[in-house]
């Protein structure tokens, strides 16, 4: 028996739109595969990081690349535009994490901020938040620049900690991840919303994880 026009119109579509075609809706709104993909290798990313495995970083570049189209289709475009630049600095933080040392020579592990540290990261956040969200309202037609831009200034921080293995990354991320999820509820992003849930509980988590593998002096 022949295919019916309909199954071969759908066998026909190219993978992009296969992708971008709803897989089931949440709370009426629709959720795409590409977003099913993304949340599940996004989740794999963030269980190998917990571990020091080095592996999340390439799942962080396909991840971030699903969430492109993702977050583009939702208007969310700082969180886009941090897609890209996860991908880029995702091969900066594998490196880091395969080759990197400290300042000392010493094998790149689990540490603290020093206090000098600290006030930078605090000082990037601070600076970051307003530039980021100042520079969507005046450039996009996003409905939430200020929102996005704190999610989008302090992933830029998290993430260069997360590659420098410091552990007040999961700190950072907790506050990004708890801010998205208000965010992509007001998107209606329902899948997101839950894969944000789990990783604002992973934060914590990460933290607890990475805290057992400071030295004892630090730890205490």
């Amino acid at each position: 028996l022949s295919p019916s026009p309909r199954r071969a119109v759908h066998a026909a579509q190219p993978m992009p739109e296969l992708l971008s075609a709803p897989a089931f809706a949440l709370w009426g709104s629709p959720v795409t595969w590409l977003e099913c993909v993304a949340a599940v290798l996004a989740l794999a990313m963030v269980g190998c990081n917990m571990r020091e495995i080095h592996w999340g970083w390439p799942l962080a570049i396909v991840s971030s690349l699903l969430y492109v189209g993702v977050f583009a289709q939702a208007k969310i475009y700082g969180d886009a535009s941090l897609q890209v630049f996860f991908a880029v600095v995702a091969f900066w933080g594998w490196l880091q994490w395969l080759r990197g040392h400290r300042a000392d020579g010493s094998v790149l592990r689990v540490s603290r901020l020093s206090r000098r540290g600290l006030a930078l990261a605090l000082l990037a956040c601070a600076l970051a938040w307003p530039a980021v969200a100042l520079f969507l309202r005046r450039f996009t037609d996003t409905d939430v620049p200020w929102w996005d831009g704190f999610a989008t200034g302090l992933s830029l921080v998290g993430q260069f900690l997360l590659g420098r293995k410091f552990i007040e990354n999961w700190v950072v991320w907790l506050a990004v991840n708890l801010v998205s999820i208000g965010l992509f509820v007001h998107k209606g992003l329902w899948l997101t919303v839950g894969l944000y849930a789990v990783f604002a509980a992973l934060s914590v988590a990460g933290y607890l994880a990475w805290r057992q593998r400071l030295p004892r002096a630090a730890a205490a």
